[in-house]
């Protein structure tokens, strides 16, 4: 069974790993030595917290299971265990991308999204 864990990007970020084939972390990513990735039901928080007041940010999908050893899941914000992965991100790897928009002041995410 597929288990997504999905990585919000600020555009300039997706932009960039979009023509490398890569992502090697945020600011923030690279500060704590790992990529700060959410599940479906962290997703909106973590949207709250860092991106409510950005631009439109950027959602790319992962299968947790092609990511191997590197993606560990730890204890973090209130206690919940989040999924941080330990390496380079493998743009080819995304099962989806999705841009999230505002609409009537609120984020629209995709369907498998709780």
């Amino acid at each position: 069974m597929t288990q997504i864990v999905y990585k919000l990007l600020r555009q300039s970020e997706w932009q960039q790993a979009d023509k490398s084939g890569v992502f090697s972390g945020s600011a923030d990513d690279l500060r704590d030595g790992f990529i700060h990735l959410s599940a479906p039901d962290q997703l909106r928080a973590t949207f709250e917290k860092y991106f409510a007041d950005g631009p439109e940010p950027i959602l790319v999908g992962f299968d947790a299971n092609t990511l191997g050893p590197a993606l560990k899941w730890e204890f973090s914000r209130g206690g919940q265990q989040f999924p941080h992965f330990y390496g380079v991100l493998d743009i080819g790897q995304a099962l989806s991308v999705f841009q999230i928009r505002r609409e009537a002041g609120r984020a629209i995410f995709p369907p498998e999204v709780p």
